[in-house]
């Protein structure tokens, strides 16, 4: 393996993991819109105001989802569930919190049309901007790459080959976005 191949594999290896780091972010957003089935990525932004700290919730609570509409929150610290149900009101889930003293339940309300298109738009967004990210990336090692070009550290036919590689690269990181998008916009639009 020649420097030119050692500085190109370096780029393109940086960039891959970038990218596959912009998609599992990507995944992680898309988790997070509901799709009016109970699932405990739903709360996993969530933070809680525990003891004048800003906490995210499942390290003070354990959370399950025993029926398709319902979820459990389960303090640790049982002075806490007030912090909890104040997090839970404040936040955009527009789910009201029952408090029986010892757990707390979200139940989850079934969406509306309208409610499930608005769900969809958002997830496009979100799509979109986890594609974006990956251009970007791959807009970034191309500069790289012609920055070690113009200095004569690597030859313009091993760039064009990394060029290759990295349009393939970023064809098939939108590929994984967009087969995500497909499978939420289906949860979503799913009665």
């Amino acid at each position: 393996m020649s420097a030119d191949s050692d500085v190109v594999g370096m780029v393109l290896d940086d960039t891959r993991e970038k990218m596959v780091k912009a998609a599992e972010h990507t995944s992680v957003e898309l988790a997070t819109i509901r799709t009016g089935r109970a699932t405990p990525a739903l709360v996993d932004k969530l933070r809680v105001d525990y003891y004048g700290a800003s906490t995210p919730l499942q390290q003070i609570a354990g959370i399950s989802a025993p029926e398709p509409r319902l979820l459990v929150i389960s303090p640790y610290d049982k002075t806490s569930m007030k912090a909890i149900e104040k997090a839970i009101q404040e936040s955009d889930l527009g789910i009201n919190p029952q408090n029986d003293g010892t757990v707390i339940r979200l139940a989850i309300p079934a969406l509306t049309e309208e409610r499930r298109r608005d769900l969809a738009k958002q997830a496009k967004h979100k799509a979109e901007d986890g594609r974006i990210t990956v251009r970007n990336l791959r807009r970034q090692a191309r500069h790289e790459l012609d920055a070690f070009e113009k200095d004569g550290e690597v030859g313009t036919d091993e760039v064009e080959r990394a060029e290759r590689d990295l349009d393939k690269l970023t064809s098939d990181h939108v590929g994984r976005i967009d087969e995500m998008l497909r499978h939420k916009e289906a949860d979503l639009l799913q009665v």
